[in-house]
C-alpha cells in the first residue's frame, strides 16, 4: 500500500496500527484533535471529527481508510458521557462517508472499527456473524446506532468491511496492563462469579487482519475481531497469575465491583458481560490467526512487557549515570 488513512489514529489502537504499518506503508496519515506533526512517513492532520475541511484532500487516492474514532467507553455512563459516546461515533462516520463521496479518487477500502458488545449477554452459546443475537441497552443502542451510520453512506467506489473488534490485549494500553497490575496486587482473581465469556484478541492480530482484509479484495461487510477460542473470565485471571508467577489472587465480587468502579469511575457492564463471540467469517475466509489461543498471547505479552521495562529501566541508569560523571568530570 502506498497511502493509509487513520482517522481518530492517535490513541492506543492507532499506535498499534502506526508501529505495525510504517514499515510497510509509503506514507500513513492520522486524523486527529490534536496538533499537527510528522515524523518520517507518518504524518498527523487535524480535523474535529463531525465537520469537512481541508482534512478531506487526503482522503484522495488513499489505499485505506480506518476509522477508530470514538470517545473511550471506560468511563461512568453519566448523560453527558453518554451523549459523547454516541455523537463521537455517529458524527465522524457520517463526515466520512461524505468526505469519500466526495472524493474524485476515493479510498480503496474502508475499514470501520466497531465493536463485539452490539452482541447479548451469553453463557449459553457462542454468537457469529450470521446467527449471534443482538442484544439490549445503552452499549448495544449504540453499537447499533454506529454501524448504521456506516452503512447508511453510499460510496460505490470504496469496498466497506466493518470489525466487531473483542477486548484488545496490549502491552502498553487497553485491558491487559489493568488486570496485570491487578495481578502483581494479588486482586487476580476472578470477577463476579468468574465465568462471563472474555472474547479477547492480541493487539498483533488486530493489526494482522486489517493488513490481511487489504490484501483480499472479495472480502467486504461484518466481520467478528476475535480470537478462536473465548475464555471464561476465571481462566483468563488464572493465566495470569501462572504466567506472572503470583500464586494467589483475591476474588472481586459483583458488589465490590459496582463500588470499585464508582470510585474509579468506570462501569461493571465492562468487566461483567459475558462476551462469547466467535470469528467464524475470518476462519471461513482462510485468516490464520497469531495468537489463537490465550495461553500463546498472555505469554507472549508478559514476557515482551518484562523485557521492554527492563530496557526502560537500563536506559535509565545508563542516562543517570552518564549525568553523574558528566557533572563529576565539569
Amino acid at each position: 500500500m502506498k497511502k493509509m488513512i487513520l482517522a481518530g489514529g492517535s490513541g492506543y489502537l492507532g499506535s498499534v496500527l502506526v508501529d505495525y504499518f510504517k514499515d510497510k506503508v509509503e506514507s500513513i496519515i492520522i486524523l486527529s484533535r490534536g496538533p499537527e506533526w510528522q515524523q518520517g512517513n507518518v504524518q498527523s492532520i487535524q480535523w474535529d471529527g463531525k465537520t469537512l475541511g481541508s482534512w478531506q484532500t487526503h482522503l484522495e487516492e488513499a489505499d485505506l481508510l480506518v476509522n477508530l474514532t470514538g470517545k473511550n467507553v471506560n468511563c461512568r455512563y453519566t448523560e453527558a458521557n453518554k451523549t459523547e459516546i454516541l455523537q463521537s461515533r455517529l458524527e465522524s462516520t457520517r463526515v466520512l462517508n461524505q468526505a469519500v463521496a466526495n472524493a474524485h479518487h476515493p479510498p480503496k477500502l474502508w475499514i470501520q472499527c466497531a465493536s463485539a458488545t452490539i452482541y447479548r449477554h451469553a453463557e449459553d452459546q457462542p454468537m457469529d456473524e450470521e446467527t449471534g443475537e443482538i442484544g439490549v441497552g445503552f452499549s448495544v443502542d449504540v453499537c447499533k446506532a454506529w454501524e448504521r451510520a456506516f452503512w447508511e453512506g453510499v460510496t460505490p467506489l470504496t469496498r466497506k468491511v466493518l470489525l466487531r473488534i473483542g477486548i484488545v490485549l496490549g502491552r502498553e494500553d487497553g485491558a491487559f496492563p489493568r488486570l496485570l497490575n491487578l495481578v502483581r496486587a494479588g486482586m487476580g482473581g476472578r470477577q463476579g462469579n468468574g465465568q462471563q465469556y472474555v472474547s479477547w484478541i492480541h493487539e498483533t492480530d488486530v493489526a494482522s487482519i486489517i493488513r490481511w482484509v487489504a490484501g483480499h479484495p472479495e472480502v467486504e461487510g461484518v466481520l467478528n475481531c476475535t480470537a478462536p477460542e473465548p475464555i471464561s473470565n476465571a481462566t483468563l485471571m488464572k493465566m495470569l497469575r501462572q504466567t506472572y508467577g503470583m500464586p494467589f489472587g483475591f476474588r472481586t465480587p459483583a458488589w465490590l465491583l459496582e463500588i470499585a468502579s464508582w470510585l474509579i469511575g468506570t462501569e461493571t457492564e465492562l468487566v461483567l458481560k459475558s462476551r462469547w463471540v466467535v470469528p467464524n467469517r475470518l476462519l471461513q475466509l482462510g485468516y490464520r490467526f497469531q495468537f489463537p489461543r490465550a495461553d500463546y498471547a498472555i505469554h507472549d505479552l508478559v514476557s515482551t512487557r518484562n523485557y521492554w521495562q527492563r530496557r526502560k529501566k537500563k536506559e535509565k541508569r545508563e542516562i543517570l549515570i552518564h549525568s553523574q560523571m558528566t557533572s563529576f568530570s565539569g
